[in-house]
């Protein structure tokens, strides 16, 4: 057990596979949100004008 235990605290593939994993949830959350804002800014661009007219 103590080896299984020693050999998991040497082991740095898990620190490294986790740093991508974060590093892929802060683009998926940037381009998340900026196809939000784009879709905001495009929805007011057309559909305000239409909006208006009723």
């Amino acid at each position: 057990m103590r080896r299984s235990v020693r050999l998991f605290i040497a082991d740095r593939r898990a620190a490294t596979a986790v740093e991508y994993a974060v590093i892929a949830i802060m683009v998926s959350v940037l381009i998340v949100a900026g196809a939000r804002v784009t879709g905001v800014t495009l929805s007011k661009m057309y559909f305000g004008p239409l909006i208006g007219n009723f």
